[in-house]
């Protein structure tokens, strides 16, 4: 199993649903950087279960220890380990379908690549896994912002069939996403986002979404052509959360639809550099960062556990339905912002230092 990601700056997260607890180990942090759980809580509070009534009712205060590579608040460069316990695990809840795999879930593809898989909650295909993430790409975000001064800001761009208008991705901040529980800066669908998951949930069922992220003040130079260009980096990066089915950068599909004397994005002086007047190209040329933002959205399918009943297969291939129990998010997207920023972090401050060793 591949539970590491990086090459210089590198993460490997450890964990189960129900486990005892869930972390992440983070190896190439470079040393004397002010360090302490203040700056990793807050973004595991963004993603922790229960904070409204349109996410999972699991009770989990998902609070972080850092428990070595640090001295006195401060990094050493040695590796940083991040343990998070799981209080409210509740096995079972899924009893019903250890024989029976979840359509659309993790179940059976697991069980037929390993011969066993955790019975509860999901094993590591479960979000709880992404808390190692998060944790870490939070160390990942402050090197970034202290080094390099960058931000990076994620928020809901669709859910279901309601679309956002265009966010200014210049301006928009993570108090403007967090000024409504569906994370949607859009003040006038995200009541409408917000009726369609209670609804969703009220049903039994889910709903899918889309989150958009910018990246700013990313220096010109960073991306590793050609196998590891800079986007098909952060397209493993977010295809590898759970739940994700499509990743778009710029322009996207839609500038499919354009011809190149509309799409290309001429270049302009900004002030002591070299810009583009447009980004179509969201950020990145021929795999390397351009110096402008990296803008770039994911597309997360309807969570695959669903409280409706269903005709299925157990493993043997008798025909059943399936009530899935347990608690469930009946939409991702919302709790999906820090990951999508945490991942994000994770690519850009290993580019970054891969880049430095050529200084």
């Amino acid at each position: 199993m591949s539970s590491t990601f990086g090459t210089v700056f590198r993460v490997s997260t450890f964990g189960e649903s129900h486990c005892k607890a869930v972390g992440a180990i983070v190896d190439g942090c470079p040393p004397r950087l002010p360090l302490t759980e203040a700056d990793i809580q807050p973004q595991l509070d963004r993603r922790k279960p229960g904070q409204s009534k349109v996410t999972t009712a699991r009770e989990e205060s998902d609070t972080v220890t850092i428990l070595s590579g640090t001295e006195n608040g401060v990094t050493l460069g040695t590796p940083i380990g991040l343990f998070v316990p799981n209080k409210d695990q509740r096995p079972g809840d899924y009893a019903e379908m250890a024989k029976i795999p979840r359509p659309s879930h993790a179940d059976f593809t697991y069980q037929m690549k390993y011969g066993i898989r955790a019975s509860s909650g999901g094993g590591r295909a479960s979000a709880r896994e992404t808390i190692g993430r998060v944790a870490a790409g939070a160390i990942a975000e402050k090197w970034l912002h202290v080094a390099l001064g960058v931000e990076i800001v994620a928020w809901v761009s669709a859910v279901g069939e309601i679309d956002a208008d265009e966010i200014d991705a210049e301006r928009i901040s993570r108090a403007l996403v967090d000024a409504n529980q569906v994370r949607c800066p859009d003040a006038k669908v995200s009541g409408e986002m917000w009726d369609a998951i209670v609804a969703a949930k009220k049903d039994g069922d889910s709903l899918g979404g889309i989150v958009s992220c910018v990246c700013r003040g990313i220096p010109a130079g960073l991306g590793e052509p050609v196998f590891d260009k800079l986007e098909a980096k952060l397209a493993h990066a977010m295809l590898s959360i759970p739940a994700t089915k499509g990743f778009e950068i710029g322009s996207g599909f839609a500038g499919t639809r354009l011809r190149g004397s509309k799409h290309n994005d001429p270049f302009v002086k900004k002030g002591s550099r070299l810009g583009t007047s447009s980004n179509r190209s969201g950020g990145i040329q021929g795999g390397i960062s351009n110096g402008e933002p990296i803008i770039f959205r994911v597309a997360f399918k309807p969570p695959a556990t669903i409280s409706q009943a269903q005709m299925t297969a157990d493993f043997d291939g008798n025909k059943v339905t399936l009530e899935a129990k347990g608690r469930h998010d009946p939409c991702v997207v919302p709790r999906a912002i820090p990951i999508v920023e945490a991942m994000a972090a994770l690519v850009l401050a290993d580019a970054a230092l891969i880049q430095k060793t050529r200084a």
